[in-house]
C-alpha cells in the first residue's frame, strides 16, 4: 500500500508539473505576441533535441535546434564588436549562448530558449520601419543626403548605406540625394509605402 501511495504521489506531481509548464507557455506565448503554431514549433525542436527528457538542452543539442529551425549558426570566430584592439574573440554562436546561458552552466533551460526565440521573432525589422527610420534622419525628405546619414550613423553603418543606395531620382531632389526608400525594399522586401 505504501509503494501504491508513493507512485500516486510522483504522479500526481507530475501531472502537476506539466499542468504549470502548459500554463507558463501560454503565458509566455500570450505576453510575446507569439501564436500557439510557433509556440508547437519550438516546443518540438526542443524536446525533440532534449535527448534526455531533463527539460534543458546542453550546447550541443541547442545548436543542432537552432540549426533544424533554420538558423544559419556560425561558429567561426569574429572579433567582439569588431573592434580589432579588442582581444576577446567570439563566435555568433557564442554569442548566443551568453544570451540563453549566461551563468554557463552548460545548459539551455526552455524558458530561456523561448525568450530568445521570440526575441528573434520580434526584433525583425520590416521595410516600413526601416523607411520611418530613414524618413526621420531625412527630415522627412523623400530623399536622405550622405551627410544625414554620416551624421546619424556609426561610420561602418553611414558607409554600408551611402555605398548601397541609389541616387535619387524625384524631381524634389537635390544633387548627392539618395533613395532610402529603394534601398530598404531591397534590403527588407516590399515595403506598403
Amino acid at each position: 500500500m505504501e509503494s501504491l501511495n508513493v507512485t500516486w504521489d510522483e504522479l500526481h506531481n507530475s501531472v502537476a508539473r506539466q499542468k504549470n509548464a502548459v500554463e507558463n507557455q501560454i503565458l509566455v506565448r500570450d505576453s510575446k505576441g507569439i501564436n500557439e503554431e510557433q509556440v508547437r514549433e519550438m516546443k518540438g525542436a526542443f524536446d525533440h533535441f532534449d535527448k534526455n527528457d531533463d527539460g534543458r538542452l546542453d550546447h550541443f543539442e541547442f545548436r543542432a535546434c537552432l540549426v533544424s529551425l533554420g538558423y544559419n549558426v556560425d561558429t567561426e570566430e569574429h572579433l567582439v564588436n569588431h573592434n580589432p584592439a579588442d582581444s576577446e574573440r567570439l563566435s555568433d554562436f557564442e554569442r548566443v549562448i551568453q544570451m540563453v546561458d549566461p551563468d554557463m552552466t552548460g545548459q539551455v533551460t526552455f524558458q530561456a530558449f523561448m525568450d530568445f526565440m521570440t526575441q528573434e521573432a520580434c526584433d525583425t525589422d520590416t521595410a516600413e520601419q526601416i523607411i520611418a527610420s530613414f524618413r526621420v534622419l531625412a527630415g522627412d525628405k523623400r530623399y536622405i543626403l550622405p551627410e544625414e546619414i554620416r551624421r546619424e550613423l556609426p561610420d561602418n553603418q553611414a558607409e554600408y548605406c551611402i555605398a548601397r543606395m541609389s541616387p535619387y531620382e524625384g524631381h524634389d531632389g537635390v544633387p548627392g540625394a539618395l533613395d532610402y526608400m529603394s534601398f530598404a525594399t531591397a534590403l527588407y522586401g516590399q515595403s506598403d509605402l
